[in-house]
């Protein structure tokens, strides 16, 4: 087994890949927060295990065993700054293929299958790396395994040599190193596509086996110890992240409402009739209103102090009154006008009683 490929293999897999980033999604998830739950298979490479006899019989070897498979479950917490915990629930399984280096020629089988539990701590890089499609983490973790050897056998060749046999399952504290990327997967939030590379170890265990003696076998050994057990996985899989639904936009600002537009028109003193400059300012005021949006079209009419103010109030509506009539002329909705009188009051130029000011005669028209 070439571990320097399977390494190389395992960065290749964390190592974002430059056609991913060039790939035009929509708004990346944001970073892991809260609840979350994974799930990851891949094949599983287990290094050569020592194998020795604790009594009886020598036996100080190793047995091998080709790439089996290997699946994880976890459900985890993602806290600020890319700090995670997680429990996890895992499995492993590989055929034993040979026994090397004993004491007697020899030959293997079975399956090894490990299943336990692991608390992981993990660190995400991506609150460091904003608006990113691509979130590397590392972690680590401790927990325990336990390993069964199903259908383990181990036999001497020629015959002769006695027959080993296990079924039991004894467990021991296990480790593992964590190295993965996650993806965010488009258009689902919250759910990510992970590439990892595992390497876990598990420690020594001790196996009480069975030996089918021979007539020339000798003393027949009663238990078996297995070395450290080292790992090595490349997983794929998915995790979700149950993060709460993004917040609504905000509510969309109220377009700021067109300035209002007014005109002045200024009548003689006593006078309500309409000058030809007034008309004139007034079919401007027309004209105008035709090339925007008005929601109303105010026109009030004032007076100077001369006069008493029954008699400037009465003045001032008919000059607003003349004033529309005109607007109407040009093409105004009489609906849309708004026409009354203030008499003396809100004076353009303030001035005293009994006062004749051609400023304060006017009528003035407000396009809203």
């Amino acid at each position: 087994m070439q571990f320097r490929t399977l390494i190389l293999s395992a960065a290749a897999l964390a190592v974002p890949s430059l056609a991913h980033a060039q790939m035009d999604f929509v708004h990346p998830s944001p970073p892991l927060s809260g609840l979350y739950i994974g799930a990851g298979v891949g094949p599983n490479w287990l290094q050569n295990e020592h194998l020795i006899s604790q009594s009886g019989q020598a036996v100080n070897g190793s047995i091998s065993s080709n790439v089996g498979m290997a699946g994880v479950a976890s459900i985890g917490w993602a806290f600020s700054y890319g700090l995670r915990l997680e429990l996890e629930g895992d499995l492993r399984n590989n055929p034993i293929n040979s026994a090397h280096d004993l004491s007697f020629p020899a030959v293997a089988g079975g399956r090894e299958r490990k299943y336990g539990f692991m608390v992981n701590a993990l660190y995400d890089v991506s609150p460091w790396l904003p608006n990113s499609y691509v979130a590397p983490y590392v972690g680590v973790g401790v927990g325990y395994s336990w390993a069964r050897m199903s259908g383990f056998h181990l036999n001497g060749v020629p015959d002769g040599f006695p027959t080993f046999t296990t079924g039991s399952s004894p467990g021991a504290i296990a480790y593992q190193f964590i190295l993965g990327t996650a993806f965010d997967i488009p258009y689902v939030r919250g759910l990510a596509l992970t590439t990892e590379y595992r390497f876990f170890g598990v420690g020594s265990r001790t196996y009480d086996t069975i030996a089918v003696p021979t007539p020339t076998s000798g003393v027949v050994p009663t238990r078996v110890k297995l070395g450290n057990n080292f790992n090595h996985a490349l997983l794929i899989g998915l995790r979700y992240n149950f993060l709460p639904p993004p917040p609504p936009p905000p509510p969309a600002a109220a377009p700021a409402p067109a300035p209002s537009r007014s005109y002045l028109v200024f009548f003689d003193w006593d006078k309500y009739n309409l000058t030809d400059r007034a008309r004139q300012i007034i079919k401007e005021a027309a004209d105008n209103s035709t090339h925007v949006q008005y929601t109303r079209i105010d026109v009030n009419g004032y007076t100077d102090t001369s006069g008493t103010p029954k008699y400037n109030q009465g003045l001032s509506v008919r000059r607003a009154q003349a004033v529309a009539a005109e607007l109407v002329r040009n093409g105004v909705p009489q609906n849309a006008i708004t026409a009354q009188g203030f008499g003396d009051t809100n004076l353009l130029v303030p001035t005293g009683p009994g006062v004749r000011e051609p400023q304060n005669r006017r009528v003035e028209i407000i396009v809203h």
